[in-house]
């Protein structure tokens, strides 16, 4: 009889824990939630102000005139800030893409050779490249200005390229080699026993086989090249070769910014990674579900 209430009354106060962790979580969750989003909403809240983004100083909580004058500005480039918004735009995604492409292209390469070609030192020089990560990047920023001048790639896409690679590979390669370590070796043996070349084994079965991880490379790196400011203003200095990000900057120069006009058009820039991220990020899922099916 005692042993049947000590359960019951264990049985109470492991339900009674399980509902305050359960409540506490949702409630922490709600809180990063909302701290999240604040940042996002301010932006909407400025965006959608007429009086150029006033609202934020008024201490109102939503706009009381709400209109969408501010996106008519960014779509038809009528403002001083916005002459050359699209080319500004197709600029961003120009160097967000091909850093997207080149770095999982280059990462797979390496960890293909490192961890499937079977190099001796191999492994080593993939893992010496995340001595990168020791030094900030800000530390790095003159040194490469230096050196893209050196190169004669200043004021070029390609120099942002090469710096936003140079930042992206070492994870890139580190996610792909420990996703290509659950991949058996066997079945490279058995496509060589079959004819296939390195070239072959590569494209027709390492590629298919790292989709999911080459999905969060190509995710990482876009976002890495789309986020960054330092490198773009460092070495972009021409209105026809700046990013939508480099203007964005030039806002707390100007005391009489158009601030709406701007948040506006930071929520348009913000579309392209976005649907990105959605698209990779259902095929990612899709495709380790159908990796486990198939075990």
């Amino acid at each position: 009889m005692k042993g049947a209430r000590a359960a019951a009354a264990w049985a109470r106060r492991r339900r009674h824990r399980r509902l305050l962790t359960g409540a506490g979580s949702a409630l922490l969750g709600a809180v990063l939630l909302i701290w999240s989003l604040l940042p996002i909403y301010n932006l909407f809240l400025i965006a959608l102000d007429p009086e150029e983004g006033e609202v934020e100083f008024t201490g109102n909580i939503y706009p009381p005139e709400p209109d969408l004058d501010a996106f008519w500005l960014v779509l038809t480039q009528s403002d001083r800030y916005l002459e050359h918004f699209w080319r500004q735009f197709g600029n961003g995604l120009e160097i967000g893409l091909l850093t997207m492409v080149l770095t999982a292209l280059i990462a797979s390469l390496a960890s293909f050779a490192a961890d499937r070609m079977r190099l001796g030192k191999g492994a080593a020089l993939t893992n010496a490249a995340l001595f990168t990560y020791v030094l900030p990047a800000a530390l790095l920023a003159i040194p490469f200005y230096r050196i893209m001048h050196l190169y004669g790639l200043a004021n070029s896409p390609w120099a942002v390229i090469a710096a936003h690679m140079t930042f992206a590979m070492p994870f890139a390669i580190l996610i792909l080699r420990h996703y290509a370590s659950l991949i058996p070796l066997g079945l490279d043996d058995a496509a060589r026993i079959d004819g296939a070349s390195a070239v072959q084994v590569y494209w027709r079965l390492y590629l298919p086989l790292m989709a999911p991880a080459l999905a969060v490379v190509a995710i990482y790196a876009l976002l890495l090249a789309w986020n960054d400011y330092l490198y773009q203003v460092l070495l972009l200095n021409s209105p026809a070769k700046m990013t939508v990000t480099i203007i964005q900057g030039q806002l707390f120069e100007d005391p009489d910014a158009p601030w709406n006009a701007m948040m506006a058009a930071a929520i348009l820039y913000a579309l392209p990674p976005i649907a990105l991220l959605f698209v990779l990020s259902r095929y990612m899922a899709a495709r380790v579900t159908m990796l486990r099916g198939e075990q």
